[in-house]
Parts: C-alpha cells; structure tokens; sequence
C-alpha cells in the first residue's frame, strides 16, 4: 500500500485484497501466489480495468499499455485469454504490456476495443 501511495495510487487493504482477489491471486500462508494457468480461465477484461491506466500505439503494429505497478503480468493473462482475433500476442513487464498485432488495422480495432472498456 505504501509503494502504491507513493506511485500517486492510495489504496487501502481492503481495496488492495479486493483487487487481488479479482486478479485470480490466492494466498497461500503468508505470501501470494498468481493463478495457475490450470485454473478457472478469468474471460472477463471489465475485471482488470482498474489497473490500466493508458493504451497508445507504438509503430503499426505494436500496442503499449501502461498499468499500475506490478499489475502488467496479469493483465497480459487475461488479454491473452480474451483470445481477441487481432491480438497476435502479448509481452509484460512490471507496468507495461506490449501487445503484438498482425498490422495497422488489428491495431487500431484493438485501440478502438480498449477505448471503449477503459475510457482512456
């Protein structure tokens, strides 16, 4: 929590649970451990728009999104679930997804797509 206030992102404990809990993160005695890819698929984006906080294009065929700090990976997950037909793949990092389309059309009804959810 104090790392996310000091990102200019305050949040309380109860918030931060709520959104892990969102995420497909599970406790595990006293550290958290990240959705098996086993598991339930999470096929819904409305739960990880919380954590986007820009979507630009980057050249023709690249997308960069920006999300809060360490979110990056598991909104990635659920892109790469989404299964949209112009996402070709995805590459994350701590707060920072780069999204692979096939060409300049894919990119921009996927900017179009993310828009729409995120308002951004």
């Amino acid at each position: 929590m104090r790392l996310l206030g000091q990102a200019g992102h305050p949040a309380t404990q109860s918030s931060v649970s709520r959104d892990l809990r969102g995420l497909g993160v599970a406790k595990r005695g006293d550290r958290y451990v990240l959705p098996d890819e086993s598991g339930p698929v999470v096929d819904d984006f409305s739960k990880v728009t919380a954590f986007v906080r820009s979507a630009r294009p980057a050249g023709p065929n690249m997308t960069v999104i920006r999300t809060t700090i360490a979110a990056a990976q598991s909104v990635a997950i659920v892109i790469d679930r989404m299964e949209w037909p112009e996402v070709v793949g995805t590459l994350s990092g701590d707060d920072t997804i780069f999204v692979a389309t096939a060409g300049a059309s894919g990119q921009r009804r996927l900017l179009a797509r993310l828009h729409d959810k995120l308002r951004v």
